[in-house]
């Protein structure tokens, strides 16, 4: 049999701590099935059998013990992933929703979602925002004033 490439070796401490993880299942499935790797590796399983009895593929077992080597435990946390941040936090869509809800301004009968980004712009709770954003936002609560009920 040839020896294993990037063999994973844990430390009492390390295989503990994810012996804990795994049994307190307080963790995401991705967490706990790349403990369960780690953990079966350290007992000198074969990979093949590591992927069959967890139902993973041998890229995904391969590439664990390879970054175990680099990170260290660090291998069973996503990494923060870029990307634009959002427009409106919670606070801003509160103050959305409540000026959704408000009465519509003179000379319109309701609120647009181009009245309302401008509102937001003019109001300066964001610098810019698109009425498409607006519209995004507002699908995520039960505002819709095209809806008969409010889901209750």
């Amino acid at each position: 049999m040839r020896a294993i490439k990037y063999a994973v070796r844990l430390s009492w401490k390390q295989r503990t701590e994810l012996l804990a993880l795994v049994r307190k299942g307080k963790h995401s499935a991705r967490v706990i099935t790349r403990a369960r790797v780690l953990l079966l590796n350290d007992d000198d399983r074969s990979p093949k059998e590591i992927c069959e009895t967890l139902h993973l593929s041998r890229v995904t077992e391969y590439t664990l013990r390879r970054r175990f080597q680099d990170e260290g435990l660090e291998v069973l946390y996503d990494k923060p992933r870029p990307g634009k941040p959002r427009k409106l936090d919670g606070r801003a869509e509160a103050r959305l929703t409540a000026l959704a809800c408000s009465p519509a301004p003179e000379g319109h009968e309701r609120w647009s979602l181009r009245l309302l980004a401008d509102k937001l712009v003019e109001l300066e709770i964001v610098e810019s925002i698109s009425h498409k954003t607006v519209g995004e936002a507002l699908k995520k609560t039960t505002s819709n004033s095209g809806k008969n009920s409010s889901g209750v």
